[in-house]
């Protein structure tokens, strides 16, 4: 794989961007943390002022569309979804808009699906979508296209996108940035656990992942592990790190030793 320096695939998880992982009602941004958002945008400007190209690949469209109106009794689970994400992907890149904006740059919103990942034409276009938008300074904001996307047409979730994403672009690193900081050797919430740091090729961690799904997305640690493995499978070096932390893009970048975070190194 041609792998790209500089180009880093950021991937923020609806955990990271809704408060307590709860898409309530909560004033003019719904569920959305506009505070933390905010300082993502802010860790993402100053990456682009030190050289780096950025694409973010980011959750939260469902979570934002589900504050802006009452759920009908009769929609069910997927006619709900395609709903609230209509109306929530424009509130949310409205949103990626304006914070970009005050430091000039500009986003473009790439929508997709499962079949844009077949070999051919569609994969192509997407690519060079994306390529030409990174030549010419646009930062590409890519979300799964969930009016269309439905049971076999889904991704896994946001990771496994991601994952897809930084392998088609050659990307340097894929950054996962969840709740906590990386994968523990039991439950991160008891104080013998401990944070796995590296993971070369072939290491064994199953024994380690916990299978529950996180409290706003779809996917979990689980999904990040196995994301990372095929990832760095394919020459591309991942880190899983805390989103929530401040400054953790910044940190990760300068004082990487002495942020918490878990990397798997690339084959």
């Amino acid at each position: 794989m041609d792998k790209k320096k500089g180009l880093l695939v950021i991937k923020v998880g609806s955990n990271v961007l809704t408060r307590n992982g709860s898409p309530v009602r909560e004033g003019a941004t719904g569920g959305v943390d506009i505070t933390r958002m905010s300082a993502l945008v802010d860790q993402m400007a100053w990456l682009r002022q030190q050289g780096y190209q950025v694409i973010l690949v980011t959750s939260g469209a469902v979570a934002c569309g589900r504050s802006e109106l009452p759920v009908a009794a009769d929609l069910d689970s997927v006619e709900q979804r395609q709903l609230f994400s209509a109306i929530g992907q424009v509130k949310l890149v409205n949103l990626y808009y304006n914070l970009f904006r005050e430091y000039g740059l500009h986003i473009g919103q790439v929508l997709t699906t499962k079949d844009h990942f077949q070999a051919g034409e569609e994969y192509d276009n997407q690519r060079a979508c994306m390529e030409v938008m990174l030549s010419n300074g646009v930062i590409p904001v890519v979300n799964e296209n969930d009016t269309v996307c439905v049971t076999e047409l889904m991704f896994t979730d946001n990771d496994e996108l991601s994952g897809l994403i930084a392998q088609m672009m050659g990307a340097e690193q894929l950054i996962l940035l969840s709740n906590i900081d990386g994968i523990y050797t039991g439950d991160p919430a008891l104080p013998t656990s401990q944070l796995i740091r590296t993971v070369q090729p072939g290491d064994q961690l199953d024994r380690y992942i916990q299978t529950s799904k996180s409290r706003a997305g779809r996917g979990g640690m689980q999904s990040k592990h196995h994301t990372a493995r095929t990832v760095a499978a394919a020459g591309i070096r991942v880190i899983i790190a805390n989103g929530e932390r401040e400054n953790i893009l910044q940190q990760l970048m300068e004082h990487p030793t002495e942020t918490p975070h878990t990397e798997f190194l690339p084959s």
